[in-house]
């Protein structure tokens, strides 16, 4: 029987449902101290790199029709890999309780239940979406989205559009640089989950390109509303915005059901992981304990500020994906035999303590791109010299004989 594909259509509703996201708006809010046009420039900037990276990221494991995880074996080796499985893993139990936390305070602002209340309800959504499936969501989820859509186009009418003016004074609380950092910094946050979706993918490119497309439109904007409304209302708290609106009910679906659409992704790809760290795992069972596990530390530990679990994240992730593409698209090399690929673990810890020290540094595009460039050169430099060095041997080898 053959397998069924996910379509162009099908991937872009799950990025569409990705970037619908309180975190985003929440983001979005610290650009506020830039102004509208800067601020907007910034978002755009920084989108613009994300998503080349994003889709870069998707398009290998689409092609190879492997999981995110499995492809970073091709350049670091069957065990090797396995450090960034285990460290995404990590990261996306961390997303999940993140997510559940941010929609479970903004919900009970809306609904005063209790945010522990809340919690439990956005987490047996996510557990629900997980045993429904992703191949299966077709018709929920284009409901789903549907409804999303126009909750945030009414968001966005009353946010830009009640005929306000700024009540945010422009300040310095955020360099140019650091906002294209933080709008960067969320498709990266991305980059280890893609290849678990376009894999699927019966268009491998198409898919692809409209995953990264519509996840960087959807982005902006929900970053674009989470500035416009620090602007526009002088509060940070988007609940708070849909109360004033007077979206109650509305504003409440919008809150629980793009906490869900996204959070789902996050214990999904953790299944998908944690099956590459060993296949005896039950990938369907581990997202659900992701869930679950992301649920109690929702409840348990406060999770307001996430700017330095997202420059964390993108000092991991950003030279892991470098290395990958300096293999896949211009050496054209595949470690997936070997235990360690030493040499391209060594460059990414290059890249990483790389990230760590721009951070110290304010440049006006960010960390993420020149951390990038830097070890992609790196990388191309020394794979080509490690190609050299065997065909040197193998040459000398052929001479002796």
């Amino acid at each position: 029987m053959m397998e069924r594909r996910t379509t162009i259509f099908e991937n872009g509703l799950i990025w569409f449902g990705a970037g619908v996201s309180i975190a985003e708006i929440l983001t979005g809010t610290y650009f506020a101290p830039l102004g509208m046009t800067r601020g907007i420039a910034a978002i755009l900037t920084g989108h613009l790199i994300g998503c080349v990276l994003l889709f870069l990221a998707g398009y290998i494991g689409a092609r190879t029709r492997r999981s995110a995880m499995e492809t970073t074996k091709m350049s670091f080796g069957a065990r090797g890999g396995l450090l960034f499985a285990i460290l995404n893993v990590l990261q996306l139990v961390g997303w999940t309780a993140i997510m559940i936390y941010d929609g479970a305070l903004s919900a009970n602002a809306v609904l005063k239940t209790g945010a522990w209340v809340w919690c439990l309800i956005i987490g047996a959504l996510i557990c629900l979406w997980l045993f429904i499936g992703i191949t299966n969501l077709g018709k929920i989820n284009v409901i789903t989205m549907t409804a999303l859509f126009i909750l945030t186009l009414v968001l966005c009418k009353v946010i830009f559009f009640s005929g306000g003016s700024s009540r945010y004074s422009i300040s310095d609380g955020i360099t140019f640089g650091a906002a294209v950092e933080l709008a960067v910094a969320m498709p990266l946050s991305w980059l280890p989950l893609i290849s678990d979706y376009t894999r699927e993918a019966e268009k491998p490119f198409a898919a692809t390109l409209g995953s990264a497309v519509t996840y960087g439109l959807v982005s902006c904007w929900m970053y674009l509303i989470g500035m416009g409304a620090a602007i526009f209302t002088g509060t940070y708290d988007i609940s708070q915005i849909m109360l004033k609106a007077g979206l109650g009910v509305a504003g409440l679906l919008i809150i629980v059901f793009s906490t869900v659409t996204t959070t789902f992704m996050d214990a999904y790809s953790a299944g998908i992981s944690a099956v590459s760290i060993r296949s005896e795992i039950n990938g369907k069972i581990c997202a659900v304990i992701v869930a679950v596990v992301g649920t109690v530390c929702a409840i348990l530990f406060p999770m307001d500020d996430i700017t330095s679990f997202l420059y964390l994240i993108g000092s991991v992730f950003a030279p892991m994906i470098a290395v990958m593409i300096a293999d896949y698209f211009i050496l054209h090399a595949d470690s997936g035999s070997t235990a360690f690929n030493w040499r391209n673990l060594a460059i990414w810890l290059i890249g990483f303590l790389l990230y760590r020290f721009l951070m110290t540094k304010d440049l006006i595009c960010g960390n993420t791109l020149p951390d990038m460039l830097v070890t992609t050169v790196i990388a191309v430099i020394a794979g080509r010299l490690a190609a050299a060095r065997r065909g040197s041997r193998g040459e000398q080898s052929r001479d002796a004989m």
